[in-house]
């Protein structure tokens, strides 16, 4: 039987992504999903959650719009750049915006950084990022008749002066650094914009102009928390000194209820921020981490380099690590797997490797030592747009602009997502005919509408767009593709429509992904499983009107990394390819601006650290036991516990989704991954070696308690189990002292943290009990159930087929990555690897 270890590959193609040291430390999503659920939300804890009522913060509650509104927000303190979630009961049915108007019923959402000079304890709302998105009912400004401009916005306000120039009230913004952004100067409107400007603009805005509540008056959201870097007009978490003291800039979420109607008008035209709507507004204060973390000066530098699923963990616990005494600084590269184990494994210097996969091979000579229990995740964002067919029931219609919390998918339906074999996952003017009559996407596909049955809500949409017709998937080469791929060929009914055979309803995989070479025009099968996930289809939309050919990677292209995608699946964000701009220098396509809340249609692949990060739903993946299943703590321990021991590597387990234990764990979430830190104790001089144990045993033990702080393990994980963690500390001792596998001493060392063998850490101790592990007893690999993984497939498929250009074009995911990657700013001197 074939081993699943790694089979070294054929060239190196590593990519090193930006990767900074307060990736999900602060986020308080803990995943909520238990077996069999429809599927999850990161949610917080619930000693993080603050609830404020409409009673409670409005002086003139009983006649605002929603007098028993009751918002509770997810987090509000330790904030970095992340997601959180905002839910309320006490609203009314809400109608969607409209091109007139900005809906009725609805909540708006905004940030902002300043207190009300004239009201202390409330947000300013001069201090408000508002109104980039221009829209009825969502901007800065607007003309007013005059007897509606209430006396606390009379200076910001110009009486009517003349006929045909009607009043106008303005709100200034002014930015942290106290530079404002006015339309009205000296008495006089000026041409300055105040919605659109140099702090603020439609793609960087995290406001959100509309959010609705069901016929029961309840809703949520989930709101994107910005920093200073994403946001320099507010400056949350920056380093404000006040006296002797240093703290970070706290900033406000502020909730602004929206009725029927504004002042003065028939329906909700006017700015949220004129005082009729501004005086009822319920606002949340927020505290940040620095940003920023400080590590004791002259340290020594280490590398780690590989696994993606372990970043946010890494992110939490350098911050302790480096300023622990004799702490090092441990630098981390995301980049392929395989690069990394394979320099780990020789005797010249090499970064740590952080793995999933075994080696693989003849000449296995790395130490594996257990530090997380993450995984893959399905995110979406899916809200309701029901077809205005007459058969569409009343109570559909009127959940329009909702947010769908709950999808199922199967392999079958993921194979679909990844080999663009929808007919919108196409340039629109591509010669699609090899699709045939493949359904348009995901959501309209009768395979889709029959899994999710359970939702009857799903058969009544009619959602159209390129973001549903695949997955945002990142770039690259990693175990986690390899994983996918494993757990959708180990699905017989995948495996067959990626062979070529038609599903119960006749659609059929692009044959340009097919894994049989009669089916495949290339003559040749796509080979699978594999580390990476090609845009194999060479199909391009030709030059039309002068505007340029449009190739699969142009049209949907790849994101940087996990953790954007699920930060484009928090912004509503799909990557659409936007329209040809024969003005720009040189003449290019554009992106299509982000949805906002009520618009969203987005799937993406990410781990499951990012989706706790940023609060994104995600789907429920049916396990080989045949249930649905959510990643929770629960669920991702259940697969942990299923996993087997790697053919011919006894250190390394894997969750294996073909084999015996998989198919009869039916709790477990089947995307769930281990992460091992790799490296040759031959490899590397005493000081480096200590270090890099320092930073197993602290991964292992210390590092395993759940949390938020630092130095904790983030939302997103599953704590190793007990016989991994003997089995990480065996192999830190190991790695301190030299000892290679065939050493007689190999589970010597005392355990504790330090450079070159310094003590003072106590880092060698189980967290959660703080007693020592017996390390001489200790075993030398994890205990796991059943027997070793055997081959997914009848035997490996040709090679990949030829895809032309398609490799050389540049992801236009790489632009939005620029501002995701400022999310992540702590850990200095990245390297990228050849």
């Amino acid at each position: 039987m074939e081993s699943s270890g790694r089979v070294r590959p054929r060239g190196t193609i590593a990519r090193a992504l930006v990767f900074g040291a307060l990736v999900g430390v602060a986020a308080t999503a803990v995943f909520s999903g238990v077996a069999g659920a429809g599927s999850s939300s990161a949610r917080a804890e619930d000693s993080t959650a603050v609830t404020a009522t409409a009673a409670q913060q409005d002086t003139d509650a009983k006649n605002a719009p929603f007098p028993d509104l009751a918002v509770t927000v997810s987090q509000t303190t330790d904030l970095i750049s992340q997601g959180i979630t905002v839910s309320w009961t006490g609203g009314k049915l809400s109608t969607p915006p409209s091109g007139t108007n900005g809906g009725e019923n609805f909540l708006q959402f905004a940030q902002c950084w300043g207190e009300d000079p004239d009201n202390p304890g409330h947000p300013d709302r001069t201090t408000c990022q508002y109104g980039a998105f221009n829209t009825p009912g969502a901007t800065r400004d607007g003309y007013v008749t005059d007897d509606t401009v209430a006396p606390q916005d009379a200076k910001f306000s110009l009486p009517r002066r003349g006929p045909f120039t009607p009043g106008y009230t303005s709100v200034p913004f002014t930015s942290v650094d106290g530079k404002t952004v006015t339309s009205i100067v000296d008495g006089k409107q000026t041409t300055t914009n105040v919605n659109v400007n140099e702090f603020f603009n439609p793609s960087q805005s995290n406001e959100v102009p509309w959010a609705g509540s069901a016929s029961n008056g309840a809703g949520s959201v989930r709101f994107e928390v910005q920093t200073a870097l994403q946001a320099n007009g507010l400056g949350c978490g920056t380093p404000v000194k006040t006296g002797s003291t240093t703290a970070p800039q706290s900033c406000w979420l502020v909730v602004i209820p929206r009725g029927t109607a504004d002042s003065g008008e028939p329906h909700i035209t006017q700015s949220g921020l004129r005082w009729d709507a501004w005086k009822h507004n319920i606002a949340f204060k927020l505290t940040f981490k620095p940003l920023g973390v400080s590590c004791n000066i002259g340290a020594a530098e280490r590398q780690l380099r590989g696994s993606e699923l372990v970043a946010g963990a890494v992110a939490s616990w350098q911050p302790v690590l480096c300023n622990s005494q004799g702490g090092a600084i441990y630098t981390m590269s995301n980049s392929a797997e395989s690069d990394a184990v394979q320099a780990a494994n020789g005797t010249d210097a090499a970064p740590l490797a952080l793995t999933s996969r075994a080696l693989g091979g003849d000449q296995d000579d790395l130490r594996y030592a257990p530090v997380a229990v993450g995984g893959l995740a399905i995110s979406f964002a899916v809200d309701r747009a029901p077809s205005a067919a007459d058969d569409t029931p009343a109570e559909q219609l009127e959940k329009a602009g909702l947010s769908f919390d709950a999808i199922k998918l199967t392999p079958r339906l993921i194979a679909k997502l990844l080999t663009a074999s929808y007919t919108d996952s196409l340039p629109t003017y591509a010669d699609k005919a090899h699709l045939g009559a493949n359904a348009r996407n995901l959501l309209l596909d009768p395979d889709f509408l029959d899994v999710n049955s359970d939702i009857p809500d799903w058969k009544f949409q009619a959602i159209v767009a390129p973001s549903v017709a695949d997955l945002l998937v990142p770039q690259g080469r990693s175990d986690a593709a390899m994983q996918l791929w494993r757990y959708v060929l180990a699905d017989a009914d995948a495996k067959a429509f990626l062979a070529g055979a038609a599903d119960p309803w006749g659609m059929k995989v692009n044959p340009t992904a097919s894994t049989t070479a009669a089916v495949n025009p290339s003559g040749a099968g796509l080979e699978l499983p594999r580390e990476d996930f090609p845009k194999a289809d060479p199909v391009v939309q030709p030059v039309i009107n002068g505007a340029a050919e449009v190739n699969l990677v142009t049209w949907r292209p790849y994101t940087n990394d996990l953790d954007q995608s699920a930060y484009l699946t928090l912004r509503g964000d799909g990557q659409v390819l936007g329209q040809w701009d024969p003005t720009s220098s040189p003449a290019k396509y554009g992106k299509t601006p982000r949805s906002l809340p009520g618009y969203q249609k987005v799937l993406g692949l990410t781990d499951t650290s990012s989706a706790a990060k940023y609060q994104v739903v995600t789907a429920a993946l049916r396990n080989p036991a045949g249930k649905f299943v959510t990643p929770s703590t629960q669920t991702m321990t259940a697969a942990a516990t299923a996993m087997t021991p790697v053919a011919g590597q006894p250190q390394v387990v894997e969750y294996d989704p073909a084999g015996a234990t998989a198919k009869s764990a039916a709790d477990a979430y089947p995307l769930t991954m281990p992460v091992y830190a790799a490296t040759n104790p031959a490899q590397g001089d005493a000081a480096t070696r200590a270090d890099y144990a320092a930073f197993i045993r602290f991964a292992a033990t210390t590092g395993q308690t759940p949390g938020v702080e630092s130095g904790q393990l983030p939302p997103g994980y599953a704590p190793i189990p007990a016989a991994w963690k003997a089995q990480s500390i065996a192999a830190a001792a190991a790695i301190q002292s030299g000892a290679t596998l065939d050493s007689p001493s190999d589970g010597s060392g005392d355990g504790s943290f330090g450079s070159s063998g310094d003590s003072g850490g106590g880092f060698g101790t189980d967290g959660s009990t703080g007693t020592t592990v017996d390390l001489a007893s200790a075993p030398t690999a994890p205990q796991a159930l059943g027997s070793a993984a055997g081959s997914l497939s009848d035997g490996k498929t040709a090679k990949d087929p030829n895809t032309g250009a398609l490799a050389a074009v540049l992801p236009g995911g790489l632009i939005g990555g620029l501002a995701a990657a400022g999310a992540v700013p702590v850990i200095a001197r990245l390297r990228r690897f050849p």
